[in-house]
């Protein structure tokens, strides 16, 4: 099978790239515009593979996207601005990459009739939740211009699999981490400020929970769905490893043998999300379990910036 992936030299995306030349013997075309966040440093040692090949472009391209899923047999979509920070400071690439380019996407599958097509989307596209977890079935309630982009680019994706029959799933995760994350990211942030001797910046008092999730076990879960999913369905994926921010960073502090002292409580970004969670009865039905708990997961992570 024919891969195209967008997004591919991110984080996520080039985990995943990895696991499927890995694990597999899908072959893998990776597109990515090498913005900020992506670097073909995340597929050191991929690159030549020879089920891979690399192309440099924008998925908002009309032209290259279409030449490019026209010789694939399913896309994965994980492009994407993705940091709520900057989208608060400026949602308009959000929009333009989150939504526009998607748009692209789609109307190129539509064309070319491929197989499937996977959005890779995110949690936040149901808000926050003082308790219990969100099911696929919830209403969407993005409370910030990120989270609205994405949620934008699932019901679009979801309006093609409706009115043009496309083969859409769709694949939302909680908090992914581990080696190669961008360190404007907290956990990657905070692991290099601690090791430094430099504050770690604390949203409002801390106590803002995520659900975080390994990155190799997100990438599992996503090519379960991608090879066992149903058309039109959406999957959670997620861990159960829930923890307030404050917790997160005292335990970057533990590890990194640094002074709980750096903790620096700063004021709180507006719209700031208190709580997700997810129910993942849906993609363990498929066969998928998390297998790093957050323990091995951090370590590893913490292990891969200091060095």
């Amino acid at each position: 099978m024919q891969l195209l992936v967008t997004g591919g030299a991110g984080f996520i995306g080039s985990n995943f790239v990895r696991l499927v030349l890995r694990e597999t013997d899908h072959e893998v075309t990776t597109l990515d515009a090498l913005t900020y966040a992506g670097s073909l440093d995340n597929l050191e040692g991929v690159l030549d593979h020879p089920r891979h090949e690399f192309v440099e472009g924008n998925i908002s391209d009309e032209g290259l996207v279409s030449d490019l899923v026209a010789d694939a047999d399913v896309v994965l979509n994980f492009a994407a601005e993705s940091h709520v920070d900057r989208s608060i400071n400026g949602a308009g690439p959000f929009v333009e990459t989150n939504i526009r380019g998607t748009q692209v996407l789609l109307d190129a599958v539509l064309e070319a009739g491929i197989d499937r097509f996977l959005q890779v989307s995110t949690d936040e596209v149901y808000g926050e939740t003082a308790e219990g977890v969100f099911d696929e079935g919830d209403p969407l309630n993005p409370r910030n211009p990120y989270a609205a982009t994405k949620a934008s680019a699932d019901l679009l994706a979801k309006s093609y699999y409706t009115t043009h029959d496309i083969p859409v799933v769709i694949t939302r995760s909680s908090n992914n981490y581990g080696p190669r994350q961008h360190e404007e990211k907290l956990i990657p942030k905070f692991t290099t400020r601690a090791a430094e001797g430099k504050s770690l910046p604390l949203y409002g008092d801390g106590t803002n929970v995520r659900e975080w999730i390994y990155v190799k076990d997100n990438c599992r879960a996503i090519l379960t769905a991608l090879e066992k999913g149903q058309d039109g369905e959406v999957y959670n994926i997620g861990s159960g490893n829930e923890f307030e921010n404050k917790g997160v960073a005292e335990r970057i502090i533990e590890e990194v043998a640094a002074s709980e002292d750096l903790i620096e409580f700063v004021e709180d970004r507006p719209g700031h999300d208190q709580r997700y969670a997810l129910d993942t009865g849906k993609i363990e039905s498929l066969g998928w379990e998390p297998t790093t708990s957050f323990d091995e997961g951090l370590e590893r992570t913490i292990e891969y910036y200091l060095n």
